[in-house]
């Protein structure tokens, strides 16, 4: 199996090329069985599919954002979306995926757009190729959706900051090599100016990483706490400048939408290709079920539900190309595609009966996954509360 990255012309990023992407998908389609070999054991475990993850590494993946010059793919937006939603489609492991999304916006993307170019250097070329796995450390005991009432701090102390507090719900932590940390750096300031992002060695003296959390869903992705006893990190792993972390955030959570839900948009064309599927093949009362009209309006509603969610996709994909904010179609559609995606797994779960309800077929987990994306990156409620502030509410 071709690695994707040898089909890649020099130049790669700036727009997108038609002619590129179809190769590009026939070569991840290539990989899907390496991707999926074993999840559903993992998955009943809460294990972390390290050959999975291993098998994204050689296709080149973990290098979707990161620049050409340091051994990434730099696809454009569009790409990148058309990619990953291929990948949702392709790999019914939904934790891998999310391991992978958060590698990409957590870690490459900060250090891409706003590191030195000393540590650009020292730090992308590792990254995309997963020599290093990243993470990024936001989420407190007291802050969740309200990130910046954060009580971890960054204090100078000479050519070091000193980096002291926990942090909780972290994906990759127990796989992270590189974690980017959120901290307070002013005291007095708010949001704008009292908060900075650093890049951790989780091998630092007094990082310490917490027992393993086991989770309803996402399970192969793996999640621990983060404890900081004074940890020494040097200057020269800030991030951008003091307290510009306010602005980083915001920059990493547009992209970790995008990623996360163009691999939920794929997630659920798989889906409902399994659906039509089975609504074809049972039979009970001697017709095929696809044949009472209960069940092909279920499927009628899944399929609008679907193409709502794409449509959302694509005007998030057009909005950030733009170059501006895109705020509101960020927050749309987060908020569409992630209760769309509870609903049409409520819909396979109900259509497949009992089966549906057993683990072994691997239909309940399309609900268990789905359910986190009314929670992470901002929950719907938060969601909801944007879009009418955006609208002058």
């Amino acid at each position: 199996m071709r690695a994707i990255r040898s089909l890649l012309p020099a130049g790669a990023g700036s727009s997108y090329r038609s002619d590129l992407m179809q190769p590009l998908l026939e070569a991840l389609e290539q990989w899907a069985p390496a991707l999926n070999a074993g999840w559903r054991e993992d998955d009943e475990t809460g294990s972390f599919g390290e050959a999975r993850w291993r098998a994204l590494v050689e296709a080149g993946l973990t290098g979707l954002v990161t620049s050409e010059d340091f051994g990434g793919l730099a696809l454009s937006v569009q790409e990148l979306t058309e990619l990953l939603e291929t990948l949702g489609y392709l790999c019914e492991d939904a934790g891998l995926g999310f391991s992978l999304a958060t590698h990409l916006c957590s870690t490459c993307l900060p250090v891409e757009k706003f590191g030195s170019a000393d540590m650009r250097a020292e730090l992308l070329p590792l990254l995309a190729q997963a020599d290093r796995v990243g993470a990024h450390a936001i989420t407190e005991p007291d802050s969740g959706s309200d990130a910046f009432a954060m009580k971890a701090t960054a204090t100078r102390d000479g050519d070091h900051y000193v980096l002291s507090g926990e942090k909780c719900f972290i994906s990759n932590a127990p796989i992270a090599d590189i974690c980017v940390v959120y901290a307070r750096t002013h005291p007095t300031k708010g949001a704008l100016g009292g908060f900075s992002a650093f890049a951790v060695d989780c091998d630092s003296p007094g990082f310490a990483i917490g027992k393993k959390r086991s989770k309803m869903g996402l399970r192969t992705a793996p999640m621990a706490d983060l404890y900081f006893d004074e940890v020494k990190v040097p200057a020269t792993r800030l991030i951008g400048r003091e307290g510009q972390g306010f602005a980083i955030l915001d920059h990493v959570m547009r992209w970790e939408i995008l990623c996360v839900f163009a691999l939920q948009v794929g997630e659920m064309r798989r889906q409902l290709d399994r659906c039509i599927r089975y609504a074809k093949e049972r039979r009970q009362f001697g017709a095929p079920i696809a044949s009472f009209q209960a069940i092909s309006h279920r499927v009628a509603d899944m399929h609008m539900r679907l193409q709502s969610a794409r449509s959302w996709l694509a005007r998030m994909v057009r909005a950030m190309e733009g170059g501006g904010q895109a705020s509101l179609e960020i927050a749309s559609a987060k908020l569409a595609i992630s209760e769309a995606h509870v609903a049409n797994s409520i819909d396979a779960i109900t259509l497949h009966g009992g089966s549906g309800y057993m683990t072994e077929t691997g239909i309940e987990c399309h609900l268990r996954n789905a359910v986190g994306g009314l929670i992470y990156s901002g929950s719907s409620d938060i969601q909801k509360n944007r879009i009418a502030a955006m609208l002058g509410l």
